[in-house]
């Protein structure tokens, strides 16, 4: 059901860094990304892999990880993303990329799930050092980082009361407020 693979789809931070992501892990990612839909089918995002320690390591310093979690900087050495999906707009095709890369990252993130891995999706970029640290050429705009790996840590969903904001409790359990059914349907 496809309920089920939304709830498990959770934006982890910290992951199993001795389960090692294979390239074909992350083509079949892309490929789920290739079947999916595109203004205009213009079919303009094209992706960057990595999932070797050398290029994760140019990719990881880029990232800014939880805004929410002010006293976090991110991951620790053997909680980090054992692999990365960069997505870039190629503005030779078009200048504006719409919401491809949401619909293509949700597809990819929902495969993860399937191969039994997760990740989080990376806007907060810190672009222009990502684009030396890769050598991306400017034909290419870095629109946003998939962060991949096998989950290590607990995130829960529950109604959000007082705040949206996400926050780890004292076990380190990862809660994620979502605003109630009732506040999202408007009768009008």
């Amino acid at each position: 059901m496809i309920k089920e693979l939304v709830m498990k789809n959770r934006s982890y931070r910290r992951f199993w860094e001795e389960r090692k992501i294979k390239l074909e892990e992350l083509e079949q990612l892309v490929e789920l990304a290739r079947y999916s839909g595109s203004g205009a089918n213009l079919q303009p995002l094209k992706y960057i892999l990595a999932c070797t320690p050398e290029k994760n390591s140019k990719i990881f310093p880029a990232l800014k990880w939880a805004g929410y979690l002010t006293d976090w900087s991110g991951p620790v050495e053997g909680e980090r993303p054992t692999g990365y999906i960069v997505i870039v707009g190629d503005k030779n095709i078009s200048k504006i990329f719409g919401v491809d890369p949401g619909i293509v990252m949700q597809s990819m993130l929902l495969g993860a799930v399937e191969l039994g891995l997760g990740g989080c999706m990376f806007g907060s970029i810190n672009r222009e050092d990502l684009k030396e640290n890769l050598n991306v050429p400017d034909q290419y705009e870095i629109l946003y980082v998939l962060a991949l790996g096998k989950p290590k840590e607990e995130v829960e969903i529950e109604d959000a009361v007082e705040s949206i904001k996400y926050y780890r409790d004292e076990n380190s359990v990862h809660h994620v407020p979502k605003r109630t059914m009732k506040e999202l349907i408007l009768d009008c």
